[in-house]
């Protein structure tokens, strides 16, 4: 594969000036001084953009922190804040350029519109984020091996916050492992986390219940040397429906993929122990998913990102859905409707975004052949996504609806989103009450046998 070396331009479509240029083009060492004048603490652009319709990063949305034991409260700072215009089939060629392949086919073929609002970049993470970023400047490396096996150095924050987009295949793999890293807090419990399919126009729960996550990454008393290589341990127990009832996952993900792979624990109804599941991974379909998606799509992209090198293609406006915390005021089943997610209820804002293009690195197979991420360069995680089959049409469309949850502070994921462009099926997870369970959340510490497989073993029952 040739290493083309792209820099990136001033124009238009990009939104950015030439005087903005140096905010994120990476020297050969990159300076962390930057993260206190033209980038934020994140690695973001703080000037706003020409025309002014994305604003200037001033801090980000911030309250003071809850007690462990009451539950995260998501406020609606712009719940009465009036759209800006709509976009459909008959106005789209408009505004294409702002809007990602993926959400063009959802609108000329499936009947989608998206709500556009004023932006607000209110993106923020505590101080200790901020200080373990600045220091993963210069402390951080990719994989020697290859950048798409991960990384060594960087601990609590994003590891590259000031991309380098003199080499494609160097930024591409520094930006994946943004998105796979970004804060979501240290520790959260959910009690109830639904998997919705919607295929044939019919609308099923496919599997739903308490979500138990932890950061070790992000732990606020550790340090790189204490750190063993797990970013994140998530432990699921399925409440509903009835023929998934009881049944658990453990997974670990690993930051150097090729030291140490994800691993991922099972225990399924009726059986008596717990198994490490090798093929809970890559482009495994997921269970009761009807096909619709594999276990590398869940939130744009997740999990290991070895099979494909990662290459930096532009940074650029795109219109993502963002401050959707008037979700929450939602059940399941008011948004996710029979042809696609309720776009009356889905607030969508212009903000800046790395765009990151993934091809299958060679002797590697998924029968996705290609993807293509686009990442909120205010907080790293990815908002919108497209895949590509083996033939090289585009299949697969990935949108994440994120809230802002300012006692933490954070912005993440209401839900996450993966549409069949083949079909008109698709799969909507994430944290929406479904009733008579609520999607109740708590920010706080957790028992480390939480996530350890031989307790889940030994607390398990039959």
């Amino acid at each position: 594969m040739n290493r083309r070396k792209f820099s990136l331009l001033a124009s238009s479509s990009l939104g950015l000036s030439a005087a903005l240029r140096p905010a994120f083009a990476q020297s050969a060492t990159p300076d962390p001084t930057l993260l206190t004048t033209t980038l934020t603490p994140y690695g973001a652009e703080r000037a706003g953009n020409a025309d002014g319709s994305i604003p200037a990063w001033t801090g980000g949305l911030t309250a003071p922190p809850l007690p462990p034991d009451q539950p995260i409260d998501v406020q609606l700072p712009f719940a009465n804040e009036p759209k800006l215009y709509t976009v459909d089939a008959s106005n789209l060629s408009q505004y294409q350029d702002l809007i990602s392949p993926g959400i063009q086919s959802m609108i000329t073929n499936f009947g989608f519109h998206l709500n556009v609002f004023p932006t607000h970049r209110t993106a923020a993470a505590p101080q200790y984020v901020y200080d373990n970023i600045a220091k993963n400047v210069t402390r951080a490396i990719l994989n020697p091996a290859g950048g798409r096996l991960g990384f060594t150095g960087g601990y609590g924050g994003i590891p590259f916050p000031i991309i380098d987009t003199s080499d494609t295949l160097v930024g591409g793999a520094q930006l994946i492992w943004n998105h796979l890293t970004h804060f979501e807090g240290y520790s959260s419990h959910t009690l109830m986390s639904p998997a919705m399919v919607v295929s044939s126009g019919q609308v099923i729960m496919s599997a739903g219940g308490q979500s138990k996550f932890v950061y070790p990454y992000y732990d606020p008393d550790g340090s790189p040397e204490t750190y063993e290589g797990y970013y994140s341990k998530l432990h699921s127990l399925d409440l509903a429906p009835a023929n998934v009832e009881g049944q658990e996952t453990l997974t670990w993900h690993s930051t150097n993929v090729g030291l140490h792979p994800d691993i991922t624990w099972t225990l399924l109804n009726g059986e008596a122990r717990v198994r490490k599941a090798p093929n809970e991974a890559y482009d495994t379909p997921v269970p009761g998913y009807n096909g619709i998606s594999n276990i590398d799509e869940s939130q744009c992209f997740y999990g290991n990102p070895s099979q494909y090198d990662w290459n930096f293609v532009k940074k650029q406006e795109m219109l993502v859905a963002y401050n959707n915390n008037a979700m929450h005021l939602l059940t399941a089943q008011q948004y996710v409707l029979p042809k696609f997610p309720n776009p009356d209820v889905t607030r969508w804002e212009k903000h800046r975004v790395w765009i990151v293009e993934a091809t299958l690195h060679p002797g590697m197979h998924n029968v996705l052949s290609r993807r293509r991420l686009y990442m909120d360069e205010d907080t790293g995680q990815a908002l919108l996504g497209e895949a590509y089959d083996a033939d090289g049409k585009l299949t697969r469309c990935y949108f994440v609806p994120t809230r802002s949850v300012p006692s933490i502070p954070m912005v993440n994921p209401v839900c996450i989103v993966v549409y069949s462009l083949v079909s008109g099926d698709y799969v909507c997870q994430g944290q929406l009450a479904y009733p008579p369970y609520q999607a109740t959340e708590y920010n706080g510490p957790q028992a480390p046998s939480n996530f350890d497989a031989q307790s889940m073993a030994s607390n398990a029952s039959f």
